[in-house]
């Protein structure tokens, strides 16, 4: 039980201006892990004053971008010590099993903050340019000033990493908003940020719920907002930075395809990626790639090959390390999903395994595969966050191109086959931001990621994530 009585603010643990709390319950079943405070309206408001004050008159956004680089990598530096305790607290608050939790969750967070300071030293910081009569133009990337960072419960602390890297080298402060389900590890980040020496203001932590972030998306002292969540709070986001021409950027969710084209092989490696892109952390991914698109002359091999692997997966406490397969995040969430499997049924699709509820306490749910699915069934459109996988047959290579493409959302997909450059063409035809070939990580963390459609606006990673968290300033010089 991790009890948190304080917020960090100012550089410093402050009182709470109420004495409400959150109770961080464990979805495995077992009880309470956790307390934090809960931010009200007058938390935001100091957490904002705070880091308004640190970027116009504190240290940070003038220091080099390689002094922040250092102090980015001090901050991954003391985050790594924590490994074991931030693997622990990720397990059981989120209820991934402890091996992706320390891969998926905390690896892929310090993977996130060192690819950051690494893009900071080849980023164009200034340009000189010749202009159209001949002088000097200069052009300069100057930090975009106070960053809202509202983050979801799922990989909570990787993507608090994943905003506060490149937000932190371009001189911005940060106020983090982390989800009620799962603040605890925002305060361990916290910890790290006092032992790595950033300035006062720089990182405020103001967890909460609805009312919280909305009073951080409409504060007048917030110049940007990065929200990574679901697409019905981002539309919401969106339409009140448009109001205020406030800038944002939103990575929302996902349906995303595995296309497996008629030469690909099912071995040992294919199947275990296809079941991993599709089940991770039960299936809340963002980018999971749960609809499996298999040419029809080989659907049977494929749902029976799929089927078989995931009924073999390990359901059970996500703090054993055998564990393959943890709860979904609360009894909603599984029951919504288990709505989504009956409507299902009712629409022609088969359970070919799972989909039942093992016997004990938590919010689990067996790993489902479905056959017989047609892209236009709601199972197939709409974003699950479950562990569900569905197999949908094609006819031609065009044909499935046309379903990947056929839905509301882009973020992600992947091509399976055993000639890679075919692959690659195949990928290339997709209207997603990112596709993996013969890979179920569709994610580089040096690269851009984002979506088109309802996936999204922007990109994080690379420098073009970096882009998002600066303004260009042209400087005309006389000739």
């Amino acid at each position: 039980m991790r009890i948190y009585r304080q917020l960090f603010l100012d550089g410093g643990w402050r009182e709470p201006a109420t004495g409400e709390t959150i109770e961080v319950r464990s979805p495995s079943g077992s009880g309470a892990v956790g307390r934090v405070p809960h931010a009200c309206a007058a938390d935001v408001d100091t957490a904002v004053a705070a880091a308004r004050r640190a970027f116009d008159d504190g240290p940070w956004p003038r220091w080099s971008p390689a002094e922040r680089a250092e102090a980015l990598g001090r901050l991954g530096k003391a985050l790594k010590s924590r490994t074991g305790e931030l693997t622990a607290l990720l397990s059981a608050e989120v209820g991934s099993p402890v091996a992706w939790a320390r891969t998926g969750q905390v690896a892929t967070a310090l993977g996130a903050l060192r690819a950051a300071g690494a893009v900071a030293t080849g980023y164009p910081w200034t340009e000189t340019r010749t202009g159209v009569f001949g002088n000097e133009v200069r052009v300069r990337k100057l930090p975009a000033g106070v960053v809202g960072a509202i983050v979801p419960w799922n990989a909570p602390l990787f993507i608090a990493a994943l905003k506060l890297g490149p937000a932190l080298v371009a001189g911005c402060t940060v106020v983090l908003k982390p989800a009620p389900e799962a603040p605890l590890s925002a305060f361990v980040l916290a910890e790290a940020a006092v032992e790595a020496g950033l300035p006062d203001g720089v990182l405020n932590v103001v967890p909460g719920g609805p009312a919280t972030g909305e009073h951080l998306v409409r504060h007048p002292g917030v110049d940007k907002i990065s929200f990574t969540g679901s697409t019905a709070v981002g539309r919401r986001i969106g339409a009140l930075c448009g109001a205020d021409v406030r800038r944002c950027t939103l990575e929302l969710g996902g349906k995303s395809a595995a296309v497996l084209l008629d030469d690909v092989r099912l071995d040992e490696r294919t199947v275990g990626q296809l079941v991993a892109g599709a089940m991770d952390n039960s299936g809340q991914i963002c980018m999971a790639l749960s609809r499996v698109l298999a040419p029809r002359s080989r659907y049977a091999e494929v749902v029976g090959t799929l089927a078989s692997a995931v009924a073999a997966l390990r359901v059970g406490d996500p703090a054993d390390p055998e564990t393959q397969l943890g709860p979904v995040i609360s009894a909603t969430s599984r029951d919504r999903i288990e709505g989504h499997l009956r409507r299902a049924e009712s629409d022609g699709a088969r359970i070919v395994t799972g989909g039942g509820r093992p016997a004990g306490p938590g919010w689990y749910l067996e790993p489902a595969v479905l056959s017989d699915v047609d892209n236009r069934m709601a199972i197939a459109r709409e974003e699950l966050f479950g562990p569900v996988l569905t197999v949908i047959p094609y006819d031609t290579e065009d044909d499935a191109v046309a379903i990947a493409n056929d839905s509301d959302y882009g973020l992600a997909g992947a091509v399976w086959t055993a000639d890679p450059a075919r692959g690659e063409t195949v990928a290339s035809r997709l209207r997603t931001g990112s596709v993996a070939v013969n890979s179920s990580a569709p994610m580089d963390l040096g690269s851009p990621f984002g979506g088109i459609g309802l996936s999204g606006l922007g990109r994080e990673g690379g420098p073009e994530g970096l882009d998002a968290y600066v303004e260009p300033q042209t400087i005309v010089l006389p000739q």
